[in-house]
């Protein structure tokens, strides 16, 4: 099972108040792909989501977390920002990884768009865009990584 070199995966997250899309690099490092959407009942219970999330970093061998940082459009850190950086330091806590904060401002948009062009229907769009949202924000990374 030796993981040789930069055969480290990276997760990237997309915390919601009452769901956290998750997605999966390759062991590479160059594509992201969506796994699941986690959800809970209570936006301030998190200590299944938390579990879940350290389930899937030992499952996946995850090195690294990326989270997106929904900053406000004029750059201000508005409340679901606030509440992402106290995710990071609960995630930090929980699995010893470094967790990166990503700009996610147009990530959720095109997310909507993807799965508008793709033809999924309006009411089950929901339950994949969160997923999706994680799968742009670790390929934005990813990408950046490369560069």
């Amino acid at each position: 099972m030796g993981t040789e070199g930069s055969m480290t995966r990276i997760m990237g997250l997309d915390y919601g108040s009452k769901t956290v899309g998750v997605a999966i690099s390759d062991p590479l490092g160059l594509t992201a792909q969506g796994i699941e959407t986690i959800q809970r009942a209570q936006e301030n219970k998190l200590r299944r989501t938390l579990a879940r999330i350290e389930e899937l970093v030992s499952r996946y061998e995850v090195k690294e977390i990326v989270l997106g940082y929904p900053k406000n459009m004029n750059n201000t850190i508005g409340e679901r920002a606030e509440k992402s950086l106290e995710f990071r330091d609960m995630l930090e806590r929980r699995t010893g990884l470094p967790v990166v904060m990503w700009d996610e401002r147009l990530t959720t948009v095109s997310a909507e768009r993807t799965l508008m062009e793709s033809g999924v229907r309006r009411e089950n769009r929901k339950q994949y865009v969160d997923m999706i949202a994680a799968v742009y924000i670790l390929q934005g990374y990813l990408d950046y990584r490369s560069r």
